[in-house]
């Protein structure tokens, strides 16, 4: 696999976790949507400190995308805090 495709899945399973704590995304193995606002928050905050820590070491594709992501996380956690 390459390094790239490890980087985007890390990002996305981060995200998707963020989304599962919001209450979006259904638990694994369950139809289950619970919101644990603290455990988005706490992953929300993990993709920022990647993004903080990987400054200047992405492909464009790379920190397009983890801004999206972090762009939509964060406005979705706005929304459920509501």
């Amino acid at each position: 696999m390459k390094e790239h495709s490890l980087f985007d899945l890390l990002v996305l399973s981060l995200g998707n976790a963020a989304l599962i704590g919001l209450g979006i995304v259904p638990e694994p193995g369950s139809q289950t949507k619970s919101k644990d606002i603290e455990a988005a928050k706490y992953n929300i905050d993990l993709l920022e400190t990647l993004q903080k820590k990987t400054k200047g070491n992405l492909t464009s594709a790379e920190d397009e995308m983890l801004t999206s992501l972090l762009y939509d996380l964060r406005l979705k956690f706005l929304e459920a805090r509501k």
